[in-house]
């Protein structure tokens, strides 16, 4: 699944394109995407001009003057820039086609992503409203987290993935960031210090923006708005790595699951 990184780097590599350019047309090959895709959608957005290009979470929002188109690749959803009259490919289900003669083609073979449309402010949106803290702003912190937790006995890593206390911490990046942190990932939120904490937040922010400079992580079905994958995966400590020697201690990397799914940690290392 595309985690924050994969979709900040796709809002950051459509944005150019997109920015300012008038939609000429919408096509809605398949409507039947996690959600229907709403049948005014094109009417709503024809002539329109995209005056923001914006993340909420795992969130790409759209904005023009009528409102804003809410995109999430979902499990294996891909954004890309090309040109109007390139050809379609199994599995791409929206064009939106531009002024300037190219196209926003959304791909997504399993059909889990969603394409949706509010004319309401956005951030009042059912899907939005409900997200916690963006992980890479000031109100992402120590005190917050420490705060949050308190008397909560679920384990830190499935804590730190619930898009209600924080976005876009995905299960890839969790298990990088308790690694950097030296928390044990079954350990009770509620019981970790806001020393920790800090230095978890720390962890969080540093893997995160890696990821974003290094393009995102390469998973099976990621690509950017260029059709290239990232090269995070390269960088990865404990992720998929079980029973391999830890960077640090050279004992083996454990897995477990967690809220199932596959977690992985040093056992001597993090505590």
């Amino acid at each position: 699944m595309p985690e924050l990184p994969e979709v900040e780097t796709t809002c950051r590599g459509i944005t150019p394109h997109l920015l300012n350019h008038v939609i000429q047309q919408v096509v809605v090959y398949e409507r039947r995407l996690r959600w229907p895709v709403p049948d005014d959608l094109p009417a709503q957005l024809q002539g329109q001009r995209i005056l923001r290009i914006e993340r909420r979470g795992k969130y790409i929002l759209l904005g023009a003057s009528v409102g804003t188109v809410i995109i999430h690749l979902g499990m294996s959803g891909s954004l890309r820039i090309v040109d109007a009259d390139t050809v379609r490919e199994p599995h791409d289900h929206i064009d939106i086609l531009l002024d300037n003669a190219q196209c926003l083609r959304l791909h997504d073979p399993r059909r889990f992503g969603c394409v949706l449309f509010t004319a309401d402010p956005v951030q009042h949106h059912s899907l939005i409203k409900v997200l916690g803290v963006e992980p890479l702003q000031r109100g992402f912190n120590a005190d917050y987290m420490y705060g949050r937790s308190r008397g909560r006995k679920l384990a830190i890593k499935l804590f730190i993935m619930n898009s209600h206390i924080v976005v876009g911490v995905g299960n890839i990046y969790a298990s990088e960031a308790l690694f950097l942190a030296g928390i044990h990932p079954s350990r009770a939120a509620g019981k970790i210090t806001r020393e920790r904490y800090r230095a978890l937040v720390t962890a969080i922010k540093q893997v995160l923006r890696a990821a974003i400079k290094q393009g995102g992580t390469t998973l099976r079905d990621f690509v950017n708005s260029e059709g290239k994958p990232g090269y995070f995966r390269q960088k990865l400590r404990v992720y998929e790595r079980d029973g391999a020697p830890c960077v640090n201690c050279r004992q083996p990397i454990r897995r477990r699951v967690l809220g199932q799914r596959a977690t992985y940690y040093c056992s001597h290392c993090q505590t």
